[in-house]
């Protein structure tokens, strides 16, 4: 073999630096989406995208849809989310409801496409250490059964701050995500085992936490469920 430098390690590390960067740009920033709060991880098999069930898939992720296109929604500050809103940006002055819903959006898929393609290292940075749990857990449990799930974002037609609270230096905020999506279980052979090819509108709401004090201004996943 020559000296060269293996092409392999470059790669690696190409996708390596993108993943960090991307992960910094959309939940790393100081930008009023930091880190967040609320309610733990489903059971085994729980699947982040509305706490449906879906026994033993690894899934695939078709095109998502255009970000950026969404209604997103901000409490009126008369009402009790709203006043929470005004308590996290008092003590954390860089949050604002409309640039932590930008960061929501892109969380979302971020979680959707690492859990759809079982990429246990991007869950890790974006979940919460119990939500992780359940999560690991229904990626080992598909990857035994040996079925995939194939994922399609079609639209995200909105996006509203449900729930904000703030404990001490602990906020939480609850996003409710209106999409359309197709979602279909593909066994060993290709055979369609559950779901099918038609594009279904889900709500799901998802809980994000951040210690308003920590120099982390990750907002954490911390509960997922769907209405």
């Amino acid at each position: 073999m020559g000296g060269g430098f293996p092409i392999e390690l470059i790669l690696f590390a190409m996708i390596a630096a993108f993943l960090v960067l991307r992960l910094r740009s959309v939940l790393g920033r100081r930008t009023g989406y930091e880190r967040p709060p609320a309610p733990e991880a489903g059971a085994a098999g729980y699947d982040p995208r509305g706490g449906r069930v879906l026994e033993g898939e690894a899934q695939e992720v078709w095109p998502a849809a255009p970000q950026g296109q969404a209604k997103r929604v901000v409490p009126d500050p008369r009402t009790p989310p709203g006043q929470a809103l005004a308590r996290i940006a008092a003590q954390d002055r860089s949050f604002q409801p409309e640039r932590f819903l930008e960061g929501a959006e892109g969380a979302f898929r971020m979680v959707i496409q690492a859990f759809a393609t079982g990429d246990r290292q991007t869950l890790r940075a974006l979940l919460s250490d119990d939500t992780y749990a359940g999560f690991e857990q229904a990626i080992t449990a598909r990857e035994q059964a040996g079925e995939q799930q194939r994922t399609e974002l079609r639209a995200v037609h909105e996006l509203a701050i449900e729930e904000a609270d703030l404990r001490g230096s602990v906020a939480d905020v609850t996003v409710r995500f209106v999409t359309d999506q197709i979602n279909m279980t593909v066994g060993r052979g290709g055979e369609v085992v559950a779901g099918s090819d038609a594009i279904t509108e889900l709500t799901d709401l998802w809980t994000f936490q951040r210690d308003l004090t920590s120099a982390d201004p990750t907002w954490k996943l911390v509960a997922t469920r769907s209405l």
